[in-house]
């Protein structure tokens, strides 16, 4: 980079304690970085200190350019007016009490550079603890829109384009307390590129007076946050409510439906039984009997796709329970699931295709609803739900493709675990998800020819995800309802090397990493582990 552009750093302050703006001051004159200058609004703090640190701090060094306030405005008017004094062509937002890594500024110029189109980019980021040290890391995934909709996830480092932040307004007046968040929701509707930088390059600090130190902190940031987002909802037209969850401050976005087109629910079977519970049952029976019981979805039909010789009792019992919605395709061939699937979409009336599993089982009533949610939008390819297993455990969250191998994030976990800040409670992008419970628009399926007959048994659904992927779909996992996968147990498990060489072949690019999985995890195959230690020194 032969130019280093004035990057403006953004900073509030309300009456921190004397050390803790010093430390948050000295990160920045640190920055490897020199082309900056410190934005720095004091919001008529009442204790004399803060004017003395900034007034000293500023002679020393000129970077430092102080806008004091005569009365208290609160958060948003200190922001906006620190946006108007500053002159760079990039924006970088800090709290008073927070602080920087040395090589921020320099890393986050560095993605501004990688493209005239990058309008924001945020890092990940850490908590640092009363004794000082280091702890906590947050690693983030790539940009997910949706996971961004339940939680402010990107929040520190947040970096903006100045241009973005004039167009959209800057601070808004009425979302104190998440007013980053209804900045960011804006400028990442109008942004030609968002960029992620995979490094701890803020350290966010513990201090009474942060929401780190419990939900009464700053009760107000939580309908804040919930007031952004219904903007947000009626700005880009969706229809939606917004609903908070707990712990406070992370949402869901529960779609409405004004309308409810017919839902072909196929579902591959051989009317295998199987011992759940300590009780042997008909596995594609109860299945059935769990959607007929709670589905709260009025529109759907159910398209068994039956192995030959067919189990009549069986498909008695099932007729019995769903009556005219039954739609029965024989299948007389070796087994290939792709091609049951197939033949059970061609068979299909269903302006939605919902894939399931015959060893499923229903929890929650409205899964149909969540599902077709999702996937009636545009840009959503798939979408399925957090799968548990018999014990409870996580079954599937969502794929994970890394070191050419397809894997389940967060595998084996309890479902309300606060591993990566909460995720298997978040609605939010994926790289892939199971076939064991896939909704996806027909016309969408049609789109990229179905699932793939090369995959006889194993990674049907994973091919299917990459080709989604590959025209530009998001794929979704979302945790507004469950479901139980009592796993292969209609099925022979076995994957076969042929299959898992013929996926490699095809997607040995999208398999070497993934979007969603930060690379500070460990890499290891089907897991979700722990953020890995860090430095003793912390």
């Amino acid at each position: 980079m032969t130019e280093q552009p004035l990057i403006s750093v953004i900073t509030p302050v309300y009456d921190p304690s004397e050390d803790v703006l010093q430390d948050c001051l000295d990160s920045v004159i640190g920055q490897s970085w020199t082309n900056w200058e410190h934005i720095l609004v004091d919001d008529a703090s009442p204790s004399a200190h803060v004017e003395r640190v900034l007034l000293k701090a500023a002679r020393e060094d000129e970077r430092l350019v102080l806008a004091p306030r005569q009365t208290n405005g609160g958060i948003v008017a200190a922001s906006n007016q620190a946006l108007s004094r500053a002159r760079g062509q990039f924006l970088v937002l800090l709290d008073h009490d927070d602080l920087l890594e040395p090589q921020a500024l320099e890393r986050i110029a560095q993605a501004f550079a990688s493209g005239d189109d990058v309008d924001y980019v945020y890092t990940d980021e850490d908590v640092m603890i009363p004794s000082g040290r280091l702890a906590d890391p947050f690693y983030k995934p790539d940009w997910s829109p949706e996971r961004f909709r339940n939680q402010m996830y990107t929040c520190h480092i947040s970096a903006f384009r100045a241009s973005i932040v004039e167009q959209v307004g800057g601070f808004r007046e009425g979302y104190e307390g998440s007013q980053d968040w209804d900045l960011v929701l804006r400028v990442t509707e109008q942004a030609r590129r968002i960029v992620h930088i995979p490094e701890v390059l803020y350290h966010w600090r513990v201090v009474p007076s942060s929401v780190l130190s419990g939900e009464d902190v700053k009760p107000y940031a939580y309908e804040s946050a919930r007031r952004a987002l219904e903007s947000h909802v009626e700005r880009v037209g969706l229809d939606a409510e917004v609903v908070e969850q707990t712990p406070r401050g992370y949402f869901h976005l529960v779609r409405r439906h004004p309308e409810t087109p017919l839902v072909s629910i196929v579902i591959p079977t051989r009317c295998s039984s199987g011992l759940i519970w300590g009780a042997e049952r008909s596995m594609v029976l109860e299945a059935v009997r769990s959607i007929v019981e709670k589905a709260t979805w009025p529109n759907y039909e159910i398209v068994l796709v039956v192995d030959e010789p067919a189990n009549e009792q069986v498909i008695e019992e099932i007729a019995e329970l769903v009556g005219d919605r039954l739609v029965l395709v024989p299948f007389d061939k070796p087994f290939n699931f792709s091609e049951k699937c197939n033949l059970g979409a061609l068979a299909a009336k269903g302006e939605i295709l919902l894939f399931l599993n015959d060893d499923v089982q229903v929890i929650d009533g409205n899964f149909i609803e969540v599902l077709v949610g999702f996937v009636r939008e545009a840009d959503v390819g798939a979408a399925s739900l957090r799968l548990l297993f018999e014990d409870g455990r996580v079954q599937h969250a969502g794929h994970v493709y890394l070191g050419g191998n397809p894997g389940h994030l967060m595998f084996g976990q309890m479902p309300n675990s606060d591993r990566n800040r909460l995720a298997l409670s978040l609605d939010r992008e994926v790289a892939g998800v199971t076939a064991a419970c896939m909704a996806i628009r027909a016309e969408v399926f049609d789109q990229v020819g179905g699932f793939s007959m090369v995959f006889a048994g194993n990674y049907n659904d994973v091919d299917l995800c990459l080709k989604l992927r590959r025209e530009g779909y998001r794929i979704i996992v979302s945790a507004q309802a469950t479901m139980y996968h009592f796993e292969s147990i209609t099925r022979d498990p076995t994957v076969g090397e042929g299959e898992l060489t013929a996926l490699r072949q095809r997607w040995s690019t999208e398999l070497s990493s993934d979007p969603y999985y930060n690379p500070n995890f460990d890499q290891r195959f089907d897991n979700y582990p722990h953020p890995v230690m860090y430095p003793n020194e912390y």
